[in-house]
């Protein structure tokens, strides 16, 4: 599964673009019918200024999950178990239907 990662605002540096590919890249296991995964890391003006945005299409849908925190390490789990789950239920409803 192919995964492009961006970063707005700021320059990512290799740790956190190894971090990033390494809980991204386990989504795979739940689904063979993910189209890529696209991670957009960029920096708000608010308190929980680290943003993580995961992108994907799976089933014929498209698949968005978008996550704030204090760290990019945060943001990034937070986002890829919220992921795991909506790629699931997605799955799911495919099949049940």
């Amino acid at each position: 599964m192919e995964i492009r990662v961006k970063s707005l605002k700021f320059d990512a540096d290799q740790k956190l673009l190894d971090y990033v590919e390494k809980k991204v890249s386990k989504l795979s296991r739940f689904s063979d019918h993910l189209d890529g995964m696209e991670v957009t890391l960029s920096l708000l003006k608010e308190p929980d200024n680290k943003n993580v945005r995961i992108q994907t299409r799976a089933y014929g849908q498209d698949l968005v999950i978008e996550r704030n925190s204090t760290s990019f390490e945060d943001a990034v789990s937070a986002a890829v178990d919220l992921m795991k789950e909506k790629i699931v239920r997605t799955k799911e409803k495919k099949f049940d239907a």
